[in-house]
């Protein structure tokens, strides 16, 4: 009998019998698809089936673009082609629909073996990095508090719209509002009931809209609405009456008592009233000042 020590020699100098390849690859967390030129499923990985439902019985031999959300197979095939092309894709991103019927985020790593006729493809879900990105990207472009456009977001979307009319030769006006008895409602009613007034204006701007006009929130109580296509002072004068009519509807019930809160809203129409972002805010601007100015010199009957 050989002893304790001889024995550990023994099998220490066994020649390994490497598993199978499929062994392996199926303890990867990743999705591993081997696919024919014409995007059949050749091969999937057990990773495949943990992320997106369906074991390798159900697709072999079952074209991949089948399983792709309908949005993004045009650009899959296109990266598809470039891969077969030479062109070794590391970082492209699609969805797939999953077997119980969701939308699964997917980033891949393929290559085309020529020699073999087939594409492999490595693919791991995103689905939560890429719902992180796209709050980071609405973070960037809207306000915390209202939802509404930020500043930087909203002076893009003015000379987008700038350029768009333009280019057509359509008009732009934009409003530039401004509360009147914020203040007084924010100190009487603390902070919260401050934030739940801009809130509700908010929510008022959003009901005030036409289709294709946006509202940005430039800071404080200070708001500012484009109107694409809106030619002249009287079809902004008319959105801006709407404005004022809702608010004084909501005001009250938002600040938790009644507080007077109305707006004063300037008018600036492109290109009557400057040819550029800054020339149609400061016009606005003006415009909004010389309304506060009548209405507080104005006797209250």
């Amino acid at each position: 009998m050989l002893s304790a020590d001889r024995s550990h020699d023994a099998a220490a100098t066994m020649t390994p019998i490497l598993p199978p390849p499929d062994a392996v690859i199926d303890l990867l967390p990743d999705a591993v698809c081997v696919v024919d030129a014409e995007g059949r499923f050749l091969f999937v990985s057990a990773g495949f089936e943990r992320i997106l439902g369906y074991a390798p019985a159900e697709v072999i031999g079952r074209r991949a673009f089948d399983f792709v959300h309908e949005e993004d197979r045009a650009s899959t095939m296109a990266q598809a082609a470039q891969i077969m092309d030479g062109a070794m894709q590391r970082h492209f991103r699609n969805r797939y629909r999953h077997k119980a019927g969701h939308l699964v985020d997917m980033q891949w790593s393929a290559t085309w073996h020529p020699s073999h006729g087939v594409r492999i493809g490595v693919g791991r879900e995103v689905t939560e990095l890429r719902r992180a990105e796209q709050q980071l990207e609405y973070l960037a472009h809207h306000d915390a508090l209202t939802g509404l456009l930020n500043r930087h977001a909203l002076h893009r979307a003015l000379e987008q719209a700038l350029d768009e009319a333009r280019r057509t030769g359509g008009g732009l006006s934009l409003l530039f509002i401004d509360l009147d008895g914020f203040k007084a409602a924010n100190d009487a009613g603390g902070h919260e009931a401050g934030d739940r007034l801009l809130q509700s204006v908010a929510a008022c701007l959003r009901q005030s809209l036409r289709p294709g006009d946006c509202a940005g929130r430039m800071g404080g109580d200070e708001f500012v609405v484009l109107l694409p296509g809106c030619v002249d002072v009287d079809g902004a004068a008319a959105v801006a009456d709407g404005i004022r009519t809702r608010l004084r509807l909501i005001a009250a019930v938002a600040a938790d008592r009644h507080t007077g809160i109305d707006a004063s809203i300037g008018i600036a129409c492109f290109p009557a009233h400057g040819h550029d972002a800054r020339a149609l805010l400061a016009h606005a601007d003006h415009a909004m000042y010389a309304v506060k100015r009548h209405r507080c010199a104005t006797p209250v009957a």
